[in-house]
């Protein structure tokens, strides 16, 4: 089942001389319980193209559609009702509030959006992601790859049906990299979501079942992956 797709998109910044086609055309699909890769260097177009599937830009040409809706036309406030109802985000800097314990991180989530997991459902996911014990913890008593676990909870527990992570091993060694790449394949599987990473990380493709190279702007398919 198609969850995601991007028909003829492009993204363009500027104009005349200053004029940078950050995303040249571009058609993209992702069904559900893929884990996909976009990989590249830095500024080949990796964020421009998670920032307009995750609604945060719209793009200069081209419809991009989540679970059958085009959310390309829509306005600003349309997008943040649907990034809010559809899409998870796992940010390289895990994106936590400070003051706050994990529970209460989950909770503050429950005042802006109904339809989360249940009381049942959080314990399973805390028990998968291995943070049961830090319901009570604050994010400065928590390490890297901690973080990174309770970061990936706080996507899954709105139940959204895309997850985009946006280089969220970078600030990890090795070990919980793999670590956080294995939970996130885990849970694209288990909770029948879909997931995009975005990485420089070539490592990380073994665990993905779609590996994209972005080059210049332009997407392009690895190995013998179907679009």
């Amino acid at each position: 089942m198609t969850v995601l797709e991007l028909q003829q998109v492009t993204k363009t910044f500027g104009s005349g001389r200053t004029k940078v086609e950050a995303l040249k055309e571009t058609n993209f699909r992702a069904n559900k319980k893929e884990l996909i890769a976009i990989i590249g260097p830095s500024g080949s177009g990796k964020s421009t193209f998670l920032t307009i599937v995750g609604g945060l830009l719209s793009p200069t040409s081209g419809e991009v559609i989540l679970n059958g809706k085009t959310i390309s036309g829509m306005v600003e406030r349309e997008r943040s009702q649907v990034r809010l109802g559809e899409i998870g985000f796992v940010l390289q800097a895990s994106n936590l509030v400070p003051f706050l314990t994990v529970d209460k991180q989950m909770k503050l989530l429950d005042q802006v959006k109904k339809g989360n997991m249940d009381n049942k459902e959080l314990k399973q996911l805390y028990d998968d992601l291995g943070i049961e014990e830090l319901r009570k913890k604050y994010p400065a008593d928590l390490s890297g790859g901690e973080r990174q676990r309770v970061a990936i909870a706080k996507a899954l527990y709105t139940n959204p049906s895309i997850i985009l992570a946006d280089e969220p091993t970078a600030s990890l060694d090795s070990d919980r990299a793999y670590e956080v790449m294995e939970l996130l394949k885990h849970e694209t599987k288990s909770k029948e979501t879909t997931t995009i990473v975005v990485t420089h990380d070539i490592r990380l493709t073994e665990y993905c079942d779609k590996v994209y190279k972005m080059t210049d702007g332009i997407l392009t398919l690895e190995g013998n992956g179907d679009e």
